[in-house]
């Protein structure tokens, strides 16, 4: 007797798959989203003829071998092509994602229409506008006269059949993934079905023809690509579009890329004239930064391959909570409770009964651990009211015992602080790999994070005039 395919249920919310249906996603937390779903597609072929059925036999290559760099399209946007890894690859898919309203319609319209300007096939496919809005954008952003082909789509197979006839196109945009469907599938679009066997399909058509796809993509609530988790491993490169609403500045950051390297960013700032590329984001970044106010510090940090400046602000006031207050903006929270608990644990300062508000300037998000130095600075900064120097750069990553840890990419770190006018640096006593050199900069080593401590609050009792000392306001006596 032939056994029975095993079906799944799988959430249409976050892609979390079960052997059986329940009212609530133990994974998204979600209710009453999981269906019923064939991943596999094997219930349609009976037992006995799977069984008859014979592989292939195909040859096994070895390591060695001549692997030549793939040719690259460039889309004519420098930190488009920097975040790409170089510009697109032929048959390579992107899928990139964003909250809506970021910008992703924007970034592509001006990407698509200068690949036109160049001669190239551009195919711009949208699922969720009309033609004349796509044209009213183009418009509003003087690209009205590139020669971009547009179409409103979803038909999968409809799509596929039109781009292989004549000239096969260079970049081919479809936006969105989750408004796409396919015959074969039997679901509404957006589910995690017919998301799966819509990108398999266009991928399938990409790899065969040479066309380089880019898929925009839906974001949840908590900024995750909405859909199923396969997508992002079934293709090449995975863009996500970052900004807060109330910053012009755009960050393009690459989370996964297999001809490039990965975390690398692309700066834009809106305009109304659509998006315009940052070359220098350090200087961007800084531009605005309050000189000689208590609780900022200026972090070096690396994105990428790229070194960037940015102001991170702390604020620590006395709470009238229980619970003292902790938010965070831009920054992972989990770290700054760290960075709160070794303050608290080894340098005396007494965080319990004071709120602690935290932001990174810019609306940029850092990820790298050598942001404890710089935040733990704000920090006691702020607590013990004693600006830091405005000409000073701050890196490391501070462990549990409170010792400050070595980072990689000093040189480069260095030479970014150099170049936009800073004079002194604090970083690790020891360095991981080769400096490069202090690069004309007054360098500060700290191996313990007390000794930074004392140095603030030591400068915080100096400026105190209004008879409150440093030592009530946070210090322990026998720490300074």
């Amino acid at each position: 007797m032939a056994r029975a395919a095993v079906l799944s249920f799988v959430c249409q919310n976050c892609g979390a798959a079960y052997n059986k249906w329940q009212g609530k996603c133990e994974s998204c937390g979600e209710w009453n989203t999981l269906s019923r779903d064939d991943p596999t597609g094997a219930a349609s072929v009976p037992a006995n003829l799977r069984a008859k059925r014979r592989g292939r036999l195909f040859t096994l290559e070895t390591l060695t071998g001549a692997s030549p760099e793939p040719p690259r399209l460039s889309s004519g946007m420098a930190e488009l092509d920097r975040v790409t890894g170089g510009g697109f690859v032929r048959g390579s898919v992107l899928l990139m994602a964003g909250d809506p309203g970021i910008g992703k319609s924007t970034l592509l319209t001006q990407a698509t229409s200068m690949l036109a300007r160049n001669g190239h096939r551009v195919v711009y496919i949208s699922g969720e506008e009309a033609v004349g809005q796509v044209r009213l954008r183009a418009a509003r952003l003087g690209l009205a006269n590139a020669a971009v082909e547009l179409a409103a789509e979803t038909s999968v197979e409809d799509i596929i059949a039109t781009l292989s006839e004549g000239k096969p196109p260079r970049l081919v945009v479809i936006d969105s993934i989750q408004t796409m469907w396919t015959d074969t599938v039997e679901s509404a679009p957006g589910t995690v079905t017919q998301v799966r066997a819509s990108a398999q399909a266009l991928i399938r058509f990409a790899k065969k023809s040479g066309a380089a796809l880019i898929l925009v993509g839906h974001v949840t609530k908590d900024g995750q690509i909405a859909g199923p988790r396969v997508v992002e491993h079934m293709v090449d490169a995975v863009m996500s579009f970052e900004g807060e609403g109330s910053q012009q500045f755009r960050i393009l950051r690459a989370v996964k890329n297999r001809f490039g390297p990965t975390d690398e960013i692309g700066v834009f700032e809106m305009t109304g004239l659509g998006l315009r590329e940052v070359t220098n984001p350090s200087e961007l970044f800084l531009s605005e930064r309050d000189l000689g106010s208590p609780g900022t510090a200026v972090f070096a940090g690396i994105e990428g391959t790229r070194p960037v400046l940015v102001e991170l602000q702390a604020l620590v006031a006395p709470t009238t909570l229980g619970t003292p207050r902790r938010a965070v903006v831009g920054w992972d929270s989990s770290r700054l409770s760290m960075v709160l608990a070794v303050l608290e644990a080894h340098c005396g300062v007494k965080l319990s009964g004071y709120d602690v508000y935290f932001n990174v300037a810019g609306g940029l998000r850092i990820n790298e651990p050598a942001a404890d130095l710089a935040a733990a600075a704000a920090l006691v900064s702020s607590l013990a009211n004693a600006p830091l120097p405005v000409d000073a750069v701050y890196f490391g990553e501070i462990s549990l015992s409170g010792a400050v840890r070595p980072v990689a990419q000093t040189s480069a770190r260095l030479k970014e602080a150099a170049k936009l006018g800073f004079g002194r640096a604090v970083l690790p006593e020891t360095t991981r790999g080769d400096t490069g050199g202090d690069a004309g900069l007054s360098l500060s080593s700290i191996g313990s994070l007390t000794s930074l401590v004392a140095d603030i609050a030591a400068k915080g009792r100096k400026a105190t005039t209004s008879g409150k000392s440093a030592s009530n306001a946070g210090f322990r006596p026998d720490n300074g």
